[in-house]
């Protein structure tokens, strides 16, 4: 096999062909290559590139990701595409994982992802392959094993922290100053994006770059009602487990209810139940569905949901009118 030397980010203001901002060009050509590479999966049809397109803003458009023989997982697929800017510090919707690096290794092995027994699987794989072999060891000289989940993991952390070098009309509205980036409607968005719409406090519209998140966890009222009835048997079940990292994934991914539960899996603490992370906003207009488990189609569905919720939570409604919602909207399709 070639082992082909491509780079795909963003420019110009949409999601396609650039080349990444990090000098790394051979670990990010290398990371690419594993990104898209089928035969790293159990049945030779899933690779990362599967489920993060970058007509998708790195999400796939699914209500949950479909892996290995068809296998759909319980969980949205989360967008890539705000990784290398966020400064997310925790992965997956539990963020079960601290750190990127830790985070890429776990869909090779999760059983309705890219299915592989085990890392041992996946290192065979690549041993195997005289231009794996050739690329490791031309990037990771002077090693008496080129190819180890260390350099797999570096080659493709450093690939997906290069995808999302768009500029977006907030971004050049931001740090040129120039009003004439945002219509007028987004604008009025921005303004009610930030005051009455209350979604500024979890998606911070600041930093530079815009990170849009405040890497928090939080309720959206989104499925945990299916399962409030067996809730003190599951919980227990939780507890007794107590599994850790890749295991916790693999879990939730085939056990719907126990996925309900979000950040509670990871920390065994009541207060986590149903509390799942804060995404990014960066290319949301191109992630739907949404929620962790895919069941708010529309963009539009997503706000009046999260106006309900925050309602809720406020204790008071939020009454935004329909000419808010567009704006709103609007401001949301700037991002």
């Amino acid at each position: 096999m070639t082992l082909l030397v491509l780079t795909v980010g963003v420019t110009n203001g949409a999601w396609g062909q650039s080349t990444p901002a990090p000098s790394d060009t051979a670990l990010i050509a290398l990371g690419q290559q594993l990104f898209q590479d089928p035969r790293l999966s159990a049945d030779g049809t899933i690779r990362c590139a599967s489920c993060h397109r970058p007509d998708k803003a790195y999400a796939d458009g699914r209500r949950v990701a479909v892996g290995v023989y068809g296998r759909a997982s319980t969980r949205n697929t989360p967008s890539l595409a705000s990784i290398g800017r966020s400064g997310d510090t925790s992965f997956f919707w539990d963020g079960r994982r601290p750190t990127l690096e830790q985070a890429v290794l776990d869909p090779f092995i999760n059983p309705v992802e890219m299915g592989l027994r085990d890392d041992r699987v996946l290192l065979s794989k690549l041993t195997a392959d005289a231009a794996y072999f050739t690329a490791f060891a031309k990037r990771f000289p002077g090693t008496t094993t080129p190819i180890t989940l260390i350099h797999v993991a570096a080659a493709l952390s450093a690939y997906i922290r290069s995808l999302d070098q768009r500029t977006s009309a907030y971004d050049r509205y931001r740090s040129q100053h120039d009003l004439s980036t945002l219509s007028a409607q987004a604008q009025q968005g921005l303004i009610i994006f930030s005051g009455k719409g209350e979604c500024a406090q979890c998606h911070q519209p600041n930093g530079s770059p815009v990170a849009l998140t405040d890497h928090a966890y939080h309720r959206t009222g989104v499925g945990l009602g299916a399962v409030e009835q067996n809730l003190p048997a599951l919980t227990q079940d939780v507890i007794e487990r107590s599994l850790q990292g890749t295991d916790i994934g693999n879990r939730v991914a085939t056990h719907a209810d126990e996925s309900q539960l979000g950040r509670f899996n990871v920390t065994r603490n009541p207060a986590d139940i149903g509390m799942f992370r804060t995404p990014s906003l960066r290319g949301v207009a191109l992630t739907a569905p949404y929620m962790h488990d895919g069941s708010v189609p529309t963009l539009d569905e997503a706000i009046d949901r999260e106006v309900y919720y925050r309602s809720l939570q406020a204790g008071r409604p939020l009454n935004l009118t329909v000419r808010e919602k567009q704006e709103l909207r609007a401001f949301l399709e700037a991002l």
